[in-house]
């Protein structure tokens, strides 16, 4: 079993090797934390391109150590100004694929911009450069890109423009497979050259918009020219010592903070850890929070969402009463998407950036912009089409996100970055993870090893079922089902759980790396 990795100066994690690697050289070369996570952000969207890319949305959580602040950046798209639930009349939801799920406009890039320009050091040709070498010359096809390739194969083969990036000759690419994505690296460059905006009004935009219309998208070039991601306050709350942050809505960060309010309410050091009464508290705080969540998230602009009250201490205590020891409360729950990538960087100044980024299912649409290599995110397939739904469709309206980048400060410095992948599966397992850092002491690789579970619906599937890992032993599995929990054992490191990864500072300065084995990842300290 993997062990946490040790830095004394910095630290740079996330799901795959190549893109961690690419992020530790630009600190080497001189960069700050903020250009590290956007290289590794730019070459996730390439190494890791089943689970995010340039079509995608992101979130970002960054600490400036100089002006010792936290800062938000909602790195999200709007719906088409154009597009309303009239375009969907006669039908009951949105398609989950294909191009009538491209809905909103992709907000990665404009973030890559905002974030350097605020906090960077370098420029973003400087930091783009590992992401274009991988696109242009090849990468090792992983054994996740794999894995998600055959599954959505059939998929892949119903767009032209993806199938001849990802089934070339209608074939999977097999393991280590160099892999090119020569309209990708072009993509880049143009981005790397003339910066945000070739992405959003210059020719490039055209290119995209003009070829996602000729498929029946809904997107215009004015929705892509007005886009604009929003800097943001953090949200928090207090577990125990410490203060916890996430990013507002319209992402589900605030289930995270609810669920450890509730969790307060339990003196869990004194519950052992991998116990029936662990997992069940859990569970059970997890689901009183999304009930909230359900009823109240989407965009903050069109609809108030009652931050104050969700995150009183009074509040949590109410929930924390409705928890019964002995059985499980039912509660329904939405089905979401599971294709994210989470990455975190500490440089040797102190700043720490915690980001999350995502097409939303794997593959997104499943539909590639022709020339551009860019896949575009099927995230507006989330939006409600029923009027009285606090997340129904609207024109310039950002949807219900699930990515949730987390901190956990004490004495008003960061000491633990951590999220994970995972849709419906991340605030479960940040939860899991944190709670074993801050009540049981454990190490961020031990912790994100340790047996977790998955509780609802995942994309596709309605049901209540509590998925929990084989490692769990038979007779916490047993109590769990003997209590209502609809248990389906999985396997022992299944897949469903999401890739995590985590970052803590100790006392000494010391940087511990935890990635997920689940993953393709790595953790480099220096």
């Amino acid at each position: 079993m993997k062990q946490s990795i040790i830095g004394t100066k910095s630290m740079v994690v996330s799901p795959h090797y190549l893109a961690t690697s690419a992020g530790n050289s630009i600190l080497e070369k001189g960069g700050n934390a903020f250009d590290a996570a956007v290289a590794v952000s730019a070459c996730l969207a390439v190494v890791y391109p089943h689970m995010t890319g340039l079509g995608g949305d992101s979130f970002w959580l960054m600490y400036q150590s100089e002006e010792n602040k936290l800062t938000a950046y909602n790195g999200s798209g709007r719906s088409g100004a154009n597009i309303t639930r009239a375009d969907f009349s006669g039908e009951n939801a949105i398609p989950f694929r294909g191009i009538r799920s491209i809905l909103t406009v992709p907000g990665m890039v404009d973030s890559w911009a905002a974030v350097l320009k605020k906090y960077g050091s370098l420029e973003l040709s400087e930091v783009l450069a590992p992401a274009i070498h991988y696109a242009e010359f090849g990468f090792p096809a992983s054994n996740d890109q794999i894995k998600n390739t055959i599954k959505n194969k059939e998929i892949l083969q119903e767009d032209e423009d993806i199938a001849a990036i990802f089934l070339k000759g209608n074939e999977v690419p097999k393991m280590n497979e160099k892999f090119i994505q020569k309209d990708l690296a072009s993509t880049l460059k143009e981005i790397a050259q003339k910066g945000r905006n070739e992405f959003y009004k210059g020719k490039l935009a055209e290119k995209i918009v003009s070829s996602l219309q000729n498929k029946g998208g809904l997107l215009t070039k004015e929705d892509f020219f007005n886009h604009h991601g929003n800097w943001t306050e953090p949200i928090s709350s207090t577990y125990r010592e410490y203060t916890m942050y996430q990013v507002p809505p319209n992402s589900q960060g605030f289930v995270g903070l609810m669920a450890l309010n509730i969790l307060e309410n339990f003196e869990l050091p004194s519950i052992p850890h991998n116990s029936y009464q662990y997992y069940h508290l859990l569970i059970e705080s997890l689901k009183q929070s999304f009930q909230d969540r359900n009823k109240y998230l989407t965009d903050p602009d069109f609809h108030e969402i009652p931050l104050d009250r969700l995150l009183s201490k009074p509040y949590a205590k109410e929930l924390a009463d409705n928890i019964c020891l002995d059985h499980t409360n039912a509660i329904t729950t939405q089905s979401v998407g599971n294709d994210t990538a989470y990455a975190a960087v500490v440089d040797d100044n102190g700043n720490a950036v915690s980001f999350i980024q995502s097409i939303y299912f794997e593959f997104g649409s499943g539909i590639v912009a022709k020339d551009t290599g860019v896949i575009l995110q099927n995230r507006g397939s989330f939006f409600s089409l029923n009027e009285s739904h606090v997340n129904c469709l609207e024109p310039k309206k950002r949807t219900f996100h699930t990515l949730m980048p987390a901190m956990s400060f004490k004495d008003g410095k960061p000491i633990v970055l951590y999220g994970t992948q995972g849709g419906e599966g991340q605030p479960q397992t940040q939860t899991a993870i944190i709670t074993r850092m801050l009540d049981y002491g454990m190490d961020p690789q031990t912790a994100i090893n340790k047996p977790r579970f998955v509780w609802g619906r995942t994309w596709g599937k309605t049901t209540e079922e509590l998925k929990i890992e084989g490692r769990v032993s038979k007779e916490v599995r047993a109590k769990l089902e003997q209590s209502g929990h609809l248990v389906n054992c999985v396997e022992d490191f299944d897949d469903i759980m999401g890739h995590a990864n985590a970052i803590l500072i100790d006392n000494q300065g010391f940087l511990y790396g935890g990635i997920d084995p689940r993953s393709d990842g790595a953790a480099i300290g220096r």
